[in-house]
């Protein structure tokens, strides 16, 4: 039986990307996002490709509706053998920081957090019992460096990776990958970018340039985080990936961790 990555956020930017990349390897697709017929219209998208995908309507700031979800996904195809979660799109705006309020990383942390926590809590049985496996988790580079009048996702975000890494570590050696690509870039397709180009989204003018980067390339790193399972981390652009290990943990030196 072929391989499911479910790709959670899916849209015409990265998650098309993805799901094309891992398609292309034989992989089956469950495409979760909120809009059933932008889902439907890239479910046709890739059907004339090739790549067998379905479309699954959710909304992802409700973590309660992720079991249902899943066993959704599970009864069409039978198993889940990878996660892509990244629904970072023009919804989650930046604030800066002097601005920012409880209410709001609330409402953020719903998609960016809490869910995706659920998610991976919810497919790691099926996985360590397989012993393979890959939880792969999308971030912006906010989440490593805050950056003034760039905030709102970013904590959030940080929070996600600090539990990736842990994650990561607890699972070594089981067959299980966990990882996140951290982006630094505005990506060409999106609808971050489209929101941008319109004016919709307004970038504060604070010396911060952004490149652009296609798709297709970050899926190429996802790609290769999966089949060689060998950093916890990738960022584009790819100098930025942070380059410490992660070390293990000596209760004698890190009594403060």
């Amino acid at each position: 039986m072929s391989k499911v990555i479910a790709v959670f956020g899916a849209g015409t930017g990265l998650g098309l990307s993805v799901a094309r990349r891992f398609g292309r390897e034989g992989f089956r697709v469950a495409l979760v996002a909120r809009r059933k017929e932008r889902l439907d219209a890239l479910v046709a998208r890739l059907a004339d490709e090739g790549v067998e995908a379905v479309a699954f309507p959710a909304d992802l700031s409700d973590s309660a509706g992720i079991p249902a979800l899943l066993d959704a996904i599970r009864g069409h195809f039978g198993r889940i053998d990878v996660v892509e979660y990244g629904p970072i799109g023009a919804e989650q705006a930046f604030t800066p920081a002097a601005q920012l309020d409880a209410a709001t990383l609330e409402k953020i942390s719903r998609v960016l957090l809490l869910t995706p926590v659920e998610v991976f809590r919810s497919v790691l049985p099926e996985m360590t019992d397989r012993g393979d496996g890959a939880l792969l988790m999308t971030t912006g580079y906010s989440a490593v460096q805050g950056v003034p009048h760039l905030s709102g996702p970013g904590p959030v975000m940080s929070a996600a990776r600090n539990y990736v890494y842990a994650l990561h570590g607890e699972l070594a050696g089981t067959g299980v990958y966990v990882g996140t690509l951290t982006i630094a870039a505005m990506i060409t397709g999106s609808e971050a970018a489209e929101a941008t180009a319109k004016g919709d989204i307004e970038l504060p003018d604070n010396g911060v340039e952004f490149p652009v980067v296609h798709p297709d390339e970050l899926a190429e790193h996802y790609w290769d985080m999966y089949t060689r399972r060998d950093r916890v981390e990738q960022a584009h652009p790819v100098e930025l990936t942070p380059q410490s290990a992660v070390p293990a943990f000596n209760p004698q030196v890190d009594a403060t961790a």
